[in-house]
């Protein structure tokens, strides 16, 4: 769920008051209505109804306890990545062992949050990365199931990291071959699921062979 900023308050503009005639009476009449529409206390308006010429800003009433709220599932920002890949008996037991803090409680972890799945809150999806070279280690889908977070989709096989693009989740995996050090994989597959009966389904994967020159190693040129 992304945050939500509300601001609350009155503005008003364009007020004009024309007060008309002179006797005694109508002006402690006016005093007196004065005095008794500001004894509410609200401190933001005590001259009594608008005008045509006035635009008023109504402040927003706090919205009550209500079932939509008190059943609303945890917001996005407040997640504990950590906690829930640990927490979940789909992740295997290895990548539970392997999670531990690169520094302090810093955890190699990477966390989006966007829709994937067409529910009513964001979707998480969380990476899990190596400490010293940041590949990636095994990708997870979470949706929004009332408070809750169900596996939705999961890939622990790397190299691999996930990340939502217009709604699709794109899967990205280095493709090494025999000698390539892990800064220079020789390509990758980029695979594109998109959510449908439940479920994710695949609707494009792509392959990409990177040139041999990068980093800096050009290939010999060949004798004739």
């Amino acid at each position: 769920m992304r945050g939500l900023s509300t601001r609350v308050g009155r503005t008003v503009v364009g007020r004009t008051v024309k007060a008309g005639g002179t006797a005694t009476a109508a002006l402690a009449a006016l005093a007196l209505l004065l005095s008794a529409c500001s004894t509410g206390g609200s401190g933001a308006r005590d001259e009594g109804p608008a005008n045509r010429g006035e635009t008023v800003v109504s402040p927003s009433a706090s919205p009550s306890p209500s079932a939509s709220t008190t059943s609303a599932p945890t917001p996005p920002s407040s997640v504990d990545a950590v906690k829930l890949i640990k927490d979940d008996p789909k992740v295997s037991e290895t990548v539970k062992r392997d999670l531990k803090p690169c520094v302090a409680d810093e955890y190699p972890v990477d966390v989006a949050y966007g829709n994937l799945t067409g529910g009513s809150a964001s979707d998480v999806v969380v990476n899990i990365m190596t400490c010293g070279d940041a590949v990636g280690t095994s990708s997870y889908v979470y949706r929004a199931e009332g408070k809750k977070y169900e596996n939705v989709f999961q890939d622990e096989e790397p190299p691999v990291y996930a990340e939502i693009d217009r709604g699709d989740l794109v899967v990205t995996k280095q493709v090494y071959e025999k000698g390539d050090p892990v800064s220079y994989p020789s390509g990758e597959e980029v695979i594109t699921y998109r959510w449908s009966s439940n479920h994710f389904t695949e609707t494009d994967r792509t392959r990409r062979h990177y040139s041999s020159a990068v980093g800096g190693e050009a290939p010999a040129p060949t004798e004739n």
